[in-house]
């Protein structure tokens, strides 16, 4: 497993993090598979785990921390905070009153003393960026935090947060979590030219787009809205009706064939592209089953040509998402109508 520094930070991290998504309720809740799944993916060279408070409130990074015992110091250890982690409205977004509180809770649930990366999940308009990295500065002083980032940030919110930490002499987001897959290529129009601009390290999420990119859905029979799966709990994604949807269904039969003419499965065929950006660090796989892990960590080292490369490109445009929803934020001056009238 190859390993690249995280921005700037010194940190050696491997090309492939294992993202703890699945582990628990909404995904596996085996604990003692989901930790000899962690294992398997430690044994294979991966020390970069991400996870987040708000992933079964709270069971995956329970999990993260039983499989890290005796394990914790050869693991770059992330998470997140920012969800909503109970009724309260005090009880999630990024005050200052809620990150001190919420840090010492996942420090807990994960049986450690520190976080090696400690993550806003999302920009939270409630709230000052000056509040929020001025009470990161001071979870790192404390050392219960290493180095901070953001995720799913837009390039002028990842701007202005850099801004504030220069002017007022805060620590300042050392990474960034976007989603990018080669049918959600939003983020190369700005953010990861703004990453790179500011030297800050990039894992990104969802290289299989949800599923449309393991191997999984290659006919519309493939597709079902009625079942428990992710196609049912995320119909707008995957609903062959909207013109969208149907784009991506023509897509993957393109980029299936190409992936066949490359020699790769497209599992491998969706990561190699994303590691290839310049920007990326690591690209982040969330297995839910061995079976999973197993088949993902078959395409580590897979690098594409530059004619494949140039055959993705011509399927989907650089800076395309097929599906607008797959960019997973919306600024709240567009989904709010309050705030666009008086």
């Amino acid at each position: 497993m190859k390993r690249r520094i995280l921005g700037g930070t010194g940190i050696s991290v491997s090309e492939f993090a294992l993202g703890a998504m699945m582990f628990g309720a909404i995904g596996n809740k085996d604990h003692d598979e989901s930790v000899r799944i962690i294992h398997r993916a430690l044994d294979a060279g991966i020390n970069f785990i991400d996870t987040a408070d708000i992933y079964s409130a709270g069971e995956s990074e329970e999990i993260v921390g039983k499989a890290l015992k005796g394990r914790r110091d050869d693991v770059v250890l992330a998470t997140k905070a920012h969800g909503s982690m109970g009724p309260d409205a005090n009880h999630g977004g990024n005050s200052r009153r809620w990150l001190v509180r919420e840090v010492e809770n996942s420090l807990r649930r994960l049986g450690t003393d520190h976080i090696d990366l400690y993550q806003i999940h999302r920009p939270d308009p409630a709230t000052d960026i000056d509040e929020t990295l001025s009470a990161l500065t001071d979870l790192v002083r404390a050392g219960k935090v290493r180095a901070v980032g953001s995720s799913t940030f837009p390039a002028e919110q990842i701007v202005e947060a850099q801004w504030v930490s220069e002017r007022r002499g805060h620590v300042r987001f050392r990474t960034e979590q976007p989603p990018y897959s080669i049918l959600a290529r939003g983020v190369e129009a700005a953010v990861l030219p703004t990453t790179l601009k500011y030297g800050m390290g990039v894992l990104t999420w969802g290289p299989l787009s949800a599923g449309w990119l393991s191997g999984r859905y290659t006919q519309a029979a493939d597709i079902d809205l009625t079942g428990s799966g992710r196609a049912a709990a995320e119909r707008h994604k995957f609903d062959l009706s909207l013109p969208e949807n149907e784009r991506k269904l023509r897509t993957v039969g393109e980029l299936a064939k190409l992936a066949e003419e490359a020699g790769l499965p497209l599992p491998h065929l969706a990561i190699g592209f994303v590691l290839a950006h310049p920007a990326v660090t690591s690209v982040i796989i969330g297995p839910r089953t061995m079976e999973h892990l197993d088949g993902l960590l078959a395409g580590a080292g897979a690098v594409l040509s530059e004619d494949v490369l140039d055959r993705i490109d011509e399927i989907v445009p650089p800076g395309t998402d097929l599906n607008a929803a797959d960019s997973y934020y919306v600024p709240p001056a567009l989904s709010d109508k309050a705030l666009r009238r008086r």
